[in-house]
């Protein structure tokens, strides 16, 4: 068997050009590659955060540049070729990938094991006349708001947190994971509800598959959108934990030849890498010295960075969101987009998008330690922020934080010629 060995940045350079986010950006109307990228990344996760823009959106933009966001709108509400449902967080996912998903929604509130798990168990069952007056208003009436339905729970939904009494809200969140309901379409941040069965193109496959199909299925998208990773890796990513039998299925795919083991320098003997045979072509670019760079911002919620841990340990690079953390107490700010500069992250920035004024505004940008001082590197990371501030439409950046040094004598004209 060949023997692959790998560098650290040759896993950032994998990870970095398995995620689209390698060399310019496509050309404008470059209609099949929106699919391309949703194919590989499998999921998008939604947040409903627009201090800047959507999330979902922000991840797009990092790896497509100005794009129509209707065809994005197409191929959820139009073509039904997205849905929306739960990955590692809510998220839009890919019919295609609706067997996978099934293994969650046929399986919830069936295992009760957590005492969570069984408080929703419990309201669910003594709440049936909620549940079908919701069912019974979808079919009389087509797509509904959540305000649109009555509430007519017997047992009133109780938690610490913002759902606490929100009876439809919680009965709504249990049909749609368990798949009776899907989010129709949306008006404005609002979700739409309709019946499942109204929702679900004809072509798609409803056939319960075996679970080690799925989590097979799983991995194989996983570790494509990875580049290299490890098993805890392929865990957190996609449908995260819910890779059962995950170490079997992984021995499997090796002696297939689909998964190839390789060998990561400095890394500890336990820990055990993989590249999926679809990347090896890419994989020996990368390690002939065939690559180009990129600067770009990336989304707090990106998929390249949504593992914590792995971001920490392929990078180097420490990020926490700040959202829920007291103004007082934040390091960087509300909402911090890294700056992915290359195959390294070497910093953030925390923007504001005004829509009245059309201003965009740094409320800081910080380096990293070991992030280069040099010209050529400021002035990228300036284009990064004129680049996001085109496709947010804003006519004017403005900034009132810290600024690096070592960049401010050229980022600051960079962002202020834009305009």
């Amino acid at each position: 068997m060949r023997t692959i060995e790998l560098r650290p940045e040759h896993v950032r350079r994998l990870a970095v050009s398995c995620q689209h986010l390698e060399g310019p950006y496509p050309p404008p109307g470059d209609s099949g590659r929106m699919w391309e990228v949703l194919r590989t990344l499998r999921c998008l996760q939604l947040d409903p955060i627009d201090v800047v823009a959507r999330s979902h959106l922000l991840v797009l933009w990092s790896r497509l540049g100005i794009y129509d966001q209707q065809e994005l709108d197409n191929l959820l509400w139009k073509e039904r070729r997205l849905f929306e449902y739960w990955a590692h967080a809510a998220s839009i996912v890919l019919t295609e990938d609706y067997q996978l998903h099934q293994s969650m929604m046929r399986d919830y509130l069936v295992d009760e094991r957590s005492a969570p798990r069984q408080k929703i168990a419990d309201w669910f069952r003594s709440n049936t006349a909620l549940r079908d007056s919701v069912l019974e208003r979808l079919r009389a009436a087509g797509p509904q708001r959540t305000d649109d339905f009555d509430d007519h729970a017997g047992v009133a939904w109780q938690s610490s947190g913002w759902s606490s009494g929100r009876n439809v809200d919680r009965m709504l969140d249990i049909l749609w994971t368990q798949g009776t309901v899907m989010v129709a379409g949306r008006s404005g941040k609002r979700r739409l509800w309709d019946l499942s069965e109204r929702c679900l193109p004809s072509w798609v496959d409803r056939t319960p598959l075996p679970e080690t199909d799925i989590v097979t299925r799983a991995a194989e998208h996983s570790l494509r959108a990875l580049g290299a990773g490890r098993k805890k890796d392929i865990e957190q990513y996609f449908v995260r934990s819910r890779y059962p039998g995950l170490a079997d299925v992984i021995a499997r795919l090796v002696d297939e030849g689909r998964f190839v083991p390789v060998t990561l320098e400095d890394a500890p003997a336990r820990e055990r890498w993989y590249v999926h045979a679809d990347r090896l072509p890419l994989a020996d670019r990368i390690l002939s010295g065939d690559w180009t760079p990129r600067t770009t911002l990336l989304s707090p919620f990106d998929n390249l960075i949504c593992h914590r841990e792995r971001t920490n340990r392929v990078w180097d690079f420490d990020f926490r969101s700040e959202i829920y953390v007291p103004k007082a107490k934040r390091r960087y700010g509300y909402y911090v987009l890294p700056i992915l500069h290359g195959d390294a992250l070497i910093g953030r920035v925390a923007p504001r998008l005004d829509r009245t004024s059309g201003t965009l505004t740094l409320e800081g940008v910080f380096a990293e330690p070991a992030a280069p001082t040099g010209k050529d590197t400021a002035e990228a990371v300036g284009r990064a922020v004129t680049d996001l501030a085109a496709f947010l439409g804003a006519r004017r950046i403005a900034h009132e934080g810290p600024i690096p040094a070592a960049w401010r004598g050229t980022l600051l004209p960079v962002l202020a010629g834009h305009g």
